[in-house]
């Protein structure tokens, strides 16, 4: 550093050219950092009286709160058997309520095992009562369809009108 510095102060006022140690003294005195601005090789060196630390982190958090903060779209899934109880049905209804209010589409799949594919009403009759229950809340993407062992449904949270 040169021996002669531009010194500028906490509010952005020029004080004048003055000495490196002068500027370290006005520093220690108001409990601040002095930081070079310019580069090295300008005459005279340009410095300011900060808080470094408190200009780091106000600097983080403006460039942290200008990202665009954007939901992605994620599909949750939930799956049934065609047998499943009472109980066991209410509490996957609620967690599929609380996927579609939380803005992500959910899958909803019911899985056959062994000979319970020649019952695949049960599972249709499932899905049609889940879709009738939520259709405040949601609509259905995909109509229950037959795909391999599985009976699947997907539904999306409704638009909002705004």
């Amino acid at each position: 550093m040169a021996s002669k510095v531009m010194l500028i102060d906490q509010n952005g006022d020029k004080q004048g050219i003055v000495s490196i140690d002068d500027a370290l003294k006005k520093a220690s005195n108001a409990s601040l950092d002095l930081v070079q601005v310019s580069t090295s090789d300008s005459d005279p060196v340009v410095c300011k009286l900060l808080d470094y630390g408190k200009h780091l982190f106000t600097k983080k958090k403006s460039t942290s709160s200008s990202k665009v903060k954007t939901k992605r779209n994620t599909t949750k899934e939930i799956k049934f058997r065609p047998s499943t109880d009472v109980g066991d049905y209410n509490i996957k209804l609620k967690k599929i309520k609380s996927f579609i209010l939380g803005g992500d589409k959910t899958k909803i799949s019911v899985r056959f095992r062994g000979r319970e594919i020649l019952n695949s009403e049960m599972g249709l009759d499932l899905l049609k009562r889940l879709s009738s229950e939520v259709q405040d809340i949601a609509q259905v993407d995909q109509e229950p369809s037959l795909e391999g062992r599985q009976l699947l449904m997907i539904l999306s949270p409704l638009k909002s009108k705004r």
